[in-house]
């Protein structure tokens, strides 16, 4: 990890995460589906009630990848979590460790918050993610699967 420097993100650096969100949805195959926009990612990351958290990882003077955070919450362990949202690095960047970084970092915020546990989801078809994850100890949460409600069925859930 030599080189490699895990920090805070500030409000200076909103477009430089709004440039790892597009190149992750890019990655993702999802380049249609980012809403994110300055004002907004301003007002959820930096505004007078935050909803998530980045890390940045910088290499020689350079962002090169982030971790988006929030805590989420265990009725059965009775305590909060982390829930890694979106973690990324600049393909150019893979190698260096700064995934491994982000992840270390994460872990050690849960640990000093008291976290139960740290957790993500990762697409079906992701193979080298998968792999790095299960390196570092993950496993995945075979008998859950992710449910959804957002646009239309949202507001129809809303008014139900």
């Amino acid at each position: 990890m030599s080189g490699i420097i895990i920090r805070d993100a500030v409000a200076q650096d909103i477009d430089v995460i709004l440039t790892f969100i597009r190149a992750l949805a890019d990655y993702e195959r999802l380049a249609h589906a980012v809403k994110a926009d300055r004002d907004t990612l301003a007002r959820y990351l930096f505004g007078p009630r935050p909803m998530a958290e980045v890390l940045i990882a910088d290499h020689d003077g350079a962002s090169v990848g982030f971790a988006l955070f929030f805590h989420n919450f265990s009725t059965f362990e009775g305590r909060p979590g982390l829930y890694l949202e979106d973690l990324f690095v600049l393909p150019e960047a893979r190698g260096l460790g700064a995934g491994k970084a982000l992840l270390a970092r994460l872990a050690g915020l849960a640990i000093e918050r008291d976290c139960a546990r740290l957790e993500w989801s990762v697409l079906d078809w992701n193979a080298p993610s998968i792999a790095f994850y299960r390196a570092l100890g993950a496993r995945p949460m075979d008998e859950w699967t992710v449910q959804r409600v957002d646009g239309d069925a949202l507001v129809a859930l809303a008014r139900a």
